[in-house]
């Protein structure tokens, strides 16, 4: 039985929760990632990815240069310990349907990030069936939807209206 700590990426990047989203975009990209832990010092008190940025203040018109990371954080944030087994944190990130979860030891304190990735490489077991969990299609509601949405909506209103790809000339 392998341990998250065998399979884990130890120094991971973190931001503060006082620190603004520009500084935590900013991270992201220079990194290539798309999600930090929060942390208070070194203990961990939430998650923040590009898709939190992105629904929780873009969207919602809030400044980014003044916005907090605790205004947007996930605060709770499913997490793993580094003594605990692979089998079982897979099971975890598959029925929370996340592709990366912090790890932390028992005071909450960060000690790494386990992703699917990691699993992959150094897992020493098979995630097909934990990336197939995750990976299953949420069911959005988009009766609502924007002007925004566009042809991201469900196609432009030709094919809405009825039409194929045959009808269409190129």
């Amino acid at each position: 039985m392998t341990q998250v700590s065998q399979a884990m990426t130890r120094g991971v990047r973190t931001i503060a929760p006082h620190d603004t989203l520009v500084a935590a975009a900013q991270a992201m990209e220079e990194l290539d990632i798309g999600a930090l832990p929060v942390c208070d010092g070194d203990r961990l008190v939430g998650m923040l990815t590009d898709r939190d940025i992105v629904i929780r203040a873009v969207a919602q018109s809030c400044a980014i240069e003044d916005t907090k990371v605790s205004d947007v954080m996930t605060e709770d944030t499913v997490c793993c310990f580094e003594d605990q087994s692979i089998d079982e944190v897979q099971e975890q990130m598959s029925d929370s349907q996340i592709r990366r979860v912090p790890v932390v030891d028992r005071e909450k304190h960060l000690v790494g990030m386990l992703s699917l990735g990691d699993l992959a490489v150094k897992g020493g077991g098979r995630i097909d069936g934990t990336l197939e969990a995750i990976s299953q299609p949420a069911e959005p509601d988009r009766s609502g939807q924007s002007q925004a949405s566009g042809g991201a909506g469900g196609g432009s209103s030709r094919q809405q209206a009825g039409s194929s790809d045959d009808d269409v000339r190129h």
